[in-house]
Formats: structure tokens, sequence, C-alpha cells
């Protein structure tokens, strides 16, 4: 590269030296139009040191450059996206717009008022008590509370979430696979559509939680300890719950209608007054289980473990 492929901007007194080929990257912009060979746009005047003068926000224009430098758009936390988007516009930086467009609208949104997202969480998570919680103090209380706050869409899998207070959140749509969740509180928590295969529940908390369309496949609510998982009054219509280990879980009055229960262990379940119209449970396992005034109206009971007229339907 020659001496000549080198250029210094000076943009609203702030000197960049860029080559002219990164200048280049984006065809059809001002700054392409204006170096090119040959020019095919008039560049500005220089001043007293021979730098170009660019009558522009240095701090919204650094962004570009480094945008066309590496392909990537980094913004530092203290950028308002939205200078960046208009000093993409000018100059004419197409391909940067869309995602700067977008970055700008979250930008607006209140941050109490945006979803956590996982680093938020994780951050949490490690500025927490460390103390290590095992079966002789599980209830052990980290001090963590995320009671009401907005996680929607987030992705929390595979995250260590024990003895944590989730109530009254909202975690549609969240990505929970093989997070543990054990012993933690998430009563009238809205976890609709959340994806949660895998997931370790055992004692969970979640009377009258929304749990409609999520996926539970594979999830454990045992404790081998005696602690029952609780959803009572839950809502989980058109779940996916096969092959969960859900022996001595608290349903009563649940809504499970349409829901995919088959080869789950419900051993000793609690099912009283629930409703399992078009519930699947085909293989699943209901010895003394609880199912007195529950509503099994076309619910699928082929190839089950235990025969109904031998589950305890009443208790």
């Amino acid at each position: 590269m020659s001496e000549d492929d080198w250029l210094t901007l000076n943009v609203g007194g702030v000197k960049f030296s860029t080559c002219r080929s990164t200048l280049q990257r984006e065809p059809g912009c001002m700054l392409a139009r204006m170096f090119a060979r040959p020019q095919q746009m008039q560049p500005s005047v220089k001043d007293s040191s021979g730098a170009y003068l660019i009558d522009r926000s240095p701090k919204y224009f650094e962004p570009i450059l480094n945008y066309l430098r590496t392909g990537a758009l980094i913004l530092d936390p203290n950028i308002n996206p939205a200078g960046v988007l208009e000093e993409a516009r000018y100059l004419g930086i197409e391909s940067i717009i869309p995602k700067l467009e977008q970055t700008s609208r979250s930008h607006e949104i209140p941050r109490d008022e945006r979803p956590l997202s996982r680093r938020d969480v994780v951050d949490a998570l490690i500025g927490a008590s460390q103390t290590v919680i095992n079966s002789s103090d599980r209830n052990t209380d980290r001090g963590l509370r995320f009671q009401g706050v907005n996680l929607e869409g987030c992705d929390l899998s595979r995250l260590d979430l024990r003895n944590i207070n989730f109530k009254y959140a909202n975690l549609k749509g969240a990505r929970l696979t093989g997070a543990n969740l054990s012993w933690s509180q998430l009563e009238r928590a809205d976890l609709s559509q959340a994806n949660m295969e895998g997931v370790q529940m055992l004692g969970v908390k979640m009377l009258c939680a929304n749990l409609e369309g999520v996926n539970l496949k594979g999830a454990n609510f045992e404790d081998p300890a005696g602690s029952r998982a609780n959803l009572e009054g839950a809502n989980l219509r058109g779940a996916n719950l096969e092959g969960s280990i859900m022996a001595g879980i608290n349903l009563r009055v649940a809504t499970l209608k349409g829901v995919n229960m088959q080869n789950c262990d419900l051993r000793m379940a609690v099912l009283a007054g629930a409703d399992l119209e078009n519930c699947n449970l085909s293989g699943s396992d209901l010895h003394e289980a609880n199912l007195r005034g529950a509503n099994l109206k076309d619910a699928t009971l082929e190839l089950m473990q235990t025969p109904l007229h031998m589950s305890q339907t009443i208790r």
C-alpha cells in the first residue's frame, strides 16, 4: 500500500487516519465517492495539516469508520445508536442502517421496561452469595429476587436457578433447557411457550402459574427428600410433559387440556379436580394417584402401567 493510499480526516476537530480502501468498502456511499479513483465527488477542503475537513460529530462517526474497517457494529454503552443511525443515513452506509434502526428502537425503551438479558441474570448470580447449596441446606437463601421482573424470551438454559424468587415474573418464551429451578418460587409467573426441556424442578412452587404451550419434556419434579412440587391451579393447556418424572406432584384443579403426558411417572400425584380433557396419558404410571373429581373426557389412557381403576381416586 502506497503513502497516497492513506488519508487523514478531520471530523468535527478529531482526526482519523484510515486507508482509501476502507472508505470504499461500502460502494456508492458518500465517502467511497469522495475518495474514489477517479473521483466521483469532490472531497471537502483540507485543514492546515492536510486533513480533509468533515463537519460531522466525531463521536458518531467513529463507530461508522470501525464498521467499514471490520464489518462489525460495535457501540460503546455511552453512545446513542440514534446518533450513529443519523450519521449512517447522511453518509449513505446502507448495509448498517437496518441493524442501527433495531438497536435504536431497543434503546428508546426505558431500561426498567426492557427484558433482562442472560448477561444480567448471570451477573446477578455471580454477585450473589457463593454459599454451596447441598441436600442438607438446600433452602439456604442466596438473596436473589427476580419477583415481577421481565425475562421474556431470555436464554437461561443450563443455569443454576435454585431457590430463586420468580413470583409474578414474565418468562414468556424463555429458554430454560437443562436449567435447575429446584425449590424456586414461580407462583403466578408467566412461562407460556417457554422451552423447559430437561429442566430440574424438585420441590418447585408454581401455584397458578401460566405454563400454556410450555415444553417440559423429560422434566424432573421428584425430590427424593420428599419436598413436593406444587403446581396447584396452574395452566398447562397444550403443554408437552412427555417422559417427565412427576411422582407426588400437586396438580390439584390444574388445567391440563390437550397436554402430552405420555410415559410420565405420576405415582401418588394429586390430580383431584384437574381438567384432563383430551390429555394423552398413554404409558404413564398413575399408581396411587388422586384423580377425585378430575375431568377425563376424551383422555387417552392406552398402555398405562397402572390401570385407571386401580389408581386411588379418593384419598
